[in-house]
């Protein structure tokens, strides 16, 4: 066998309806004292209640927090972590979307290592284990409830920046997908949305050499792995999606949708996701749009411009999603369009002048995506300024034709 495989998880996984039952057990075992994340919105609702008063009735001591800020903004979690410090926990519950979720990581390593954030921007600079977090997502999209990594918003800055550890991943993760019900379509589509990119990135990721004596980056790119679960995620998320989106309590949709992101988060977590994100940074921070929107809208772009560098690999995903197409290169061409039709049929936008972004900015965009590096070291694209220029091209006008045109060619 010359392909190596890595997968970093937390030590429980839970996933099906009535999982949540299980949370006094497993929060029981790392202690008393809890400090619940939890998005404000879901702090009052009925589960969340339930789950607050089973712990307390267990014995336990919980404090709520729910200032937790969409995108993050690094003062915000810097508060967040004073308060934690102050009750010192045992454990920490993360309950809600991926900002819940993200800044749960964030505030248990403040506790744990103390000092600013920025002291853990980048790749392996948390010094050790931090405090237990029991990740419990009550959207199907983001996949931090096992993921390595947390994404804030530092206004010093022009995109989000990433903190990225095998320390920041959760003791456990507790996928309930009753707790998906009745999310908003425009939430359902944007968290899905992600979830399938992040099983199509780290299916077409970069195999990245490692050197197996030194400390690995958190995302090594490309292994055997993920090979089986990327695809599997597809599977389950492509047909499922657009029914969660048009009815919000279709239960088997919820279900499939729930499994499939579990499944494409623990893909990305030791592969990475690459360009789709890498622009969705910049463009985020221009306009203030979800991230899951974003990453959505790029896909058909970034998948188009990989289908004469991988076409064995798209024809792989063509197959997962539906098609039946017997020539490799059709077969790949045919995942793509089945991909940008998904995006279409939820909802997504098609082009980034549709979300406000200007011409004029797309040479900025393309310089800050270049500097994601670790994110574009993952592309099979790779840092190639006149391809990237071409997806974003491309994707302004909101026409993969010439950005076809251009691969074509290659």
């Amino acid at each position: 066998m010359t392909e190596t495989g890595t997968l970093r998880l937390p030590p429980r996984i839970h996933v099906g309806f009535g999982v949540r039952h299980q949370l006094p057990v497993i929060i029981g075992e790392h202690g008393r004292r809890v400090f619940a994340v939890v998005d404000p919105f879901l702090a009052g609702s009925p589960d969340f209640v339930a789950i607050v008063d089973a712990l307390r009735a267990g014995g336990s001591e919980v404090v709520v927090y729910t200032d937790v800020l969409p995108e993050l903004p690094v003062d915000s979690l810097t508060e967040a972590g004073v308060v934690a410090a102050a009750f010192a926990p045992d454990v920490v519950l993360a309950y809600g979307g991926g900002s819940a979720l993200d800044a749960a990581k964030l505030v248990a390593v403040l506790v744990a290592h103390g000092g600013v954030l920025a002291d853990y921007y980048g790749e392996n600079n948390v010094p050790g284990p931090i405090l237990p977090i029991v990740a419990v997502p009550t959207t199907a999209g983001t996949g931090s409830e096992v993921t390595p990594v947390a994404v804030i918003s530092d206004p010093d800055r022009e995109m989000k920046i990433g903190v990225s550890s095998h320390h920041l991943i959760p003791v456990a993760a507790v996928v309930d997908p009753e707790l998906t019900i009745g999310a908003p379509p425009s939430v359902t589509a944007y968290a899905g949305i992600d979830a399938l990119v992040h099983a199509l990135e780290s299916f077409t990721a970069a195999d990245l050499p490692l050197d197996w004596a030194s400390q690995l980056p958190v995302f090594t790119g490309q292994n055997l792995f993920v090979r089986h679960l990327a695809l599997e995620a597809i599977r389950r998320i492509a047909p499922n999606l657009p029914r969660a989106v048009a009815d919000g309590t279709d239960r088997e949709a919820r279900e499939e949708v729930a499994y499939g992101s579990l499944l494409a988060g623990m893909c990305f977590g030791p592969t990475g996701t690459h360009l789709s994100h890498a622009v969705q940074y910049p463009v985020g921070a221009i306009t203030k749009t979800p991230h899951g929107l974003g990453t959505g809208l790029m896909i058909p772009y970034v998948l188009q411009a990989c289908v004469p560098l991988m076409p064995e690999r798209l024809a792989a995903i063509g197959a997962a999603l539906g098609g039946t197409e017997s020539d490799v290169r059709a077969a790949a061409q045919d995942a793509v369009d089945r991909v940008a039709e998904l995006c279409r049929t939820i909802g997504i936008p098609t082009s980034l002048a549709e979300i406000g972004v200007r011409a004029d900015q797309l040479p900025r965009i393309a310089e800050l995506t270049l500097q994601s590096k670790r994110l574009v070291d993952i592309s099979p694209i790779g840092s190639d300024p006149e391809l990237i220029d071409t997806i974003l091209q491309a994707a302004h006008a909101g026409d993969r034709s010439a950005l076809r045109a251009d691969t074509d060619a290659r």
